[in-house]
Parts: structure tokens; C-alpha cells; sequence
């Protein structure tokens, strides 16, 4: 019995965007018409906590007007024959309905909340969150996303499982923006990596990748059969 390969999937904006979530970097810094500041950061919600909640509250009744597109199908699709690990910047479930089993969120998730005074109290939330949502300990309730200038909790556990991926698949995220050029510098030597994106040919990288410069939906699936007829 031969032990399955390892395929760690870094996925960001890109993949979600053509699910039609649309991504702050691609209006000019305005994440639906709010400077990323106002809504991303500890600052912003001490200074207009209701317009925080709001701008969430929009984003989490969004997620039920789009589907898992192509890409992500294809990501869980691989778990028939490798050892996958999806490694994601983004906040929505469309990985977790595309039936990819073992997922890291590293900024966190739209469906949960958590304490503003005990970060490990933390519940799942589908409907909005308003000013007077308390945890059991009678604190607010706040987004259980990691804002701009917050520690990112699962960076450690993602790097582990980057170390020992034998091919890393970096879809819709550039390897110039954090955390993706970070975790890429932990991959071994031998590690292959593809980069999938519509500018791939243009990121310039330390690190030797296999640029793909097509969109998601369509270069996952032809990627996805490839790996399995090779390795697989």
C-alpha cells in the first residue's frame, strides 16, 4: 500500500471572486464602498461597531446568493486519491460546500462569532449579528474574522502542513501579498508548485513555481485530472 502524496490548495480572493464575492483589492482599496479600514480593523470597530456589524451582516446574507464554482469542486475532488490540505485567506464556506473535508481558515469565518472579551468562546452564526448579541459571558459578540493588525492564530498549523506537502496548488492568491509568501518559503525543495491565476505569468516568485495564467474554473479541473493520472 503506497502512501498518498500530500497536496496542500492556498487558496484566495481570486477563487471566490468567480463565484461573484467581490474582493476589496479590485476597487481600489474600497471593499463595497467602505475604505478596508473602517470594516477590517480593530480601530474601525471601536470607532463605528454598528457599521462593522452591518457590513458583515451584508457579506453573510450574500454567501446564500452564491454557489462553489468549477475550482472548488475540483479541490474536494482530489481527496479521492491524495492526502489534501486547503489552506485559505478567505472567509466563506464555499469550500466547506464543495465537500473539501480539511480546511484552514486563516482569517477566520463569516458563519461564526466570538466573545470581544474570551476568544475561545466562539459560535457558528448564520443570521445577523446586531449591537446587544452577548456571549455566555455577557460581553459583545463580534465577527469571527481576523482584522488588519491582529494576530493570524492558525498561521502555525498551516505552516506544519505546508513543510510537508509534496505539491502545492496557490489558486487565486499572489505570491507577493501575506500570508501566501510567507507559507510558499516553508514548502520543502522538492515541493512542486503550481500557481493559478490569470496574471501567473507576471508574479515573480523566490521560489521556482509552474505558472498556470488561466482562471480558476477553468485550470483547477484540467489541473486536478492531470495530477491524478500522474500521480494518483
Amino acid at each position: 500500500m503506497y502512501e498518498k502524496k500530500k497536496i496542500i490548495v492556498l487558496t484566495g480572493a481570486g477563487i471566490s471572486a468567480e463565484s461573484g464575492i467581490s474582493t476589496f483589492r479590485d476597487a481600489g482599496g474600497l471593499w463595497e464602498g467602505h475604505d478596508i479600514m473602517e470594516v477590517a480593523s480593530p480601530q474601525g470597530w471601536r470607532k463605528n461597531t454598528k457599521l462593522v456589524l452591518d457590513f458583515y451582516n451584508i457579506r453573510r446574507r450574500q454567501l446564500k446568493n452564491v454557489e462553489p464554482n468549477p475550482a472548488h469542486w475540483a479541490i474536494s475532488y482530489l481527496e479521492n486519491n491524495f492526502d489534501v490540505v486547503v489552506i485559505t485567506q478567505n472567509v466563506d464556506n464555499l469550500h466547506e460546500r464543495a465537500k473539501s473535508s480539511n480546511i484552514i481558515h486563516l482569517h477566520g469565518e463569516l458563519l461564526k462569532v466570538r466573545s470581544t472579551k474570551n476568544e475561545s468562546l466562539v459560535y457558528e452564526w448564520e443570521t445577523d449579528l446586531q449591537l446587544g448579541d452577548y456571549c455566555e459571558e455577557g460581553a459583545q459578540l463580534r465577527p469571527h474574522i481576523v482584522w488588519f493588525g491582529e494576530d493570524v492564530p492558525m498561521m502555525s498549523v498551516a505552516i506544519s502542513h505546508v513543510r510537508q506537502a509534496d505539491i502545492i496548488l496557490i489558486i487565486g492568491t499572489s505570491l507577493l501579498v501575506y500570508p501566501a509568501a510567507r507559507l510558499v518559503d516553508y514548502a520543502k525543495p522538492d515541493a512542486f508548485i503550481y500557481l493559478i491565476d490569470p496574471k501567473a505569468d507576471e508574479i515573480k516568485s523566490q521560489r521556482a513555481v509552474i505558472p498556470i495564467a488561466q482562471k480558476a474554473g477553468e485550470a483547477v479541473p484540467r489541473l486536478v485530472n492531470e495530477l491524478i493520472e500522474r500521480y494518483g
